[in-house]
């Protein structure tokens, strides 16, 4: 059994080729990061009628600039707005009552359902809305989605494949303001989304994200509907296996919508990234163990406090690489910058994050705590 020296020495080691190996990791996906971005200016806009469905949990901040950027698509066919709440009280009610106002010209059908069904409250959710959706095309995207006015368009372009079965999206952070806020932000755009550029282009993995999954109505038949997502924590990668599963794409095109953080506490974001990072571990456990690569500066950290050579410079350069790194995701998505400061506290404690995330398997969301079980489903935990 190694002594105490020598576990310190066996641990300086692998945290060293870690800060390296991160450092390299780092840079490679700043050089590929600038690949992305590059949406396509559509020279004419398809005919083919869609149906936009979007789960609703309460009025998020610019909730109401969200949904009314659907009814100002540069689109050639009808395009029908489906919104659904599980509370008549629900306050994202009256603000989807005040888009109908303001929009009459526009298909705007909001669902009150209050019937519950499985464990997942967005699929309970989508399974009322299911039976209101009258366009051949049927683009489902999360409430905390911003768009710009070709997004419709450019989803109904990818279809014309008959190959692809799905569409979905890139995602980049777009705080809603506060520090950790800001904090969520730079957790997905220096962390998650330079991840998925990598994994998509080594062909090494098959992503499904909720900012927006486009199909044709005769694919979402094909799955079952939404019925067989009810109790999956990770529904949208779910959707994205079931239309692998016969047989057809999905398609993830070179561009990016925003996702807006709205966390206003260390709780917040901590519950929030938890449940991101169990999430995805469930999905992809060895994938997962490979995002550690994300922390070179923390494992550069580990190596100086048992004793690196250079300390200094290794730091530093760890640091350098991630600073790169997010200056490349905020040039090419055109993102507002983060000061230094705000990296070096994100990476802390996303790292604590990424520790704490193999202990356990439970997940709080909108005040339920919920258990994931190996198969990426979910049940509430039963003292709640």
């Amino acid at each position: 059994m190694p002594g105490l020296s020598e576990t310190v020495h066996i641990v300086r080691e692998i945290c060293i080729a870690g800060a390296i190996l991160g450092i390299v990791y780092n840079i490679l996906a700043a050089i590929l990061a600038t690949r992305f971005n590059r949406p396509s200016t559509l020279d004419r806009f398809s005919t083919r009628p869609v149906t936009i469905l979007k789960p609703l949990h309460g009025s998020e901040p610019g909730l109401f600039q969200r949904l009314a950027s659907l009814c100002k698509q540069r689109h050639g066919g009808k395009i029908q707005l489906i919104c659904g709440t599980q509370q008549c009280a629900d306050p994202a009610n009256q603000v989807v009552r005040l888009v109908q106002r303001l929009h009459p010209v526009m298909e705007i059908d909001l669902v009150v359902g209050d019937r519950l069904r499985g464990e997942n409250p967005k699929i309970a959710n989508l399974v009322n809305l299911e039976a209101k959706i009258r366009h051949e095309i049927v683009v489902l995207s999360d409430s905390d989605i911003v768009v710009d006015d070709q997004f419709v368009g450019r989803l109904v372009a990818e279809l014309d494949n008959s190959q692809i079965g799905a569409v979905t999206c890139l995602y980049h952070g777009v705080a809603a303001g506060g520090v950790w806020a800001k904090i969520s932000a730079l957790n997905i755009n220096a962390q998650f989304l330079p991840n998925v550029i990598i994994a998509l282009t080594f062909g090494a993995a098959k992503p499904c994200f909720g900012s927006a999954i486009a199909m044709r109505k005769d694919v979402l038949r094909r799955i079952g509907g939404f019925q067989p997502f009810l109790d999956e924590l990770a529904d949208d990668y779910a959707i994205g296996r079931a239309v692998r599963a016969i047989g057809l794409d999905v398609s993830v095109p070179p561009w990016a919508v925003g996702h807006v953080c709205f966390d206003r506490s260390f709780r917040s974001f901590w519950e929030h990234h938890m449940r991101s990072s169990r999430t995805i571990r469930s999905i992809d456990p060895v994938g997962y163990v490979g995002t550690i690569f994300m922390h070179p500066v923390m494992l550069a950290l580990i190596a100086v406090l048992t004793g690196a050579q250079h300390p200094i410079a290794l730091l530093s350069i760890a640091f350098a690489s991630r600073a790169v790194l997010n200056f490349s995701i905020e040039r090419t998505f055109n993102l507002r910058p983060h000061g230094l400061w705000l990296l070096a506290l994100h990476d802390t404690i996303s790292f604590a994050v990424f520790l704490c995330s193999f202990f356990g398997a439970e997940v709080e969301w909108r005040g339920q705590n919920y258990q994931i079980f190996r198969d990426g489903t979910i049940q509430k935990d039963s003292l709640d």
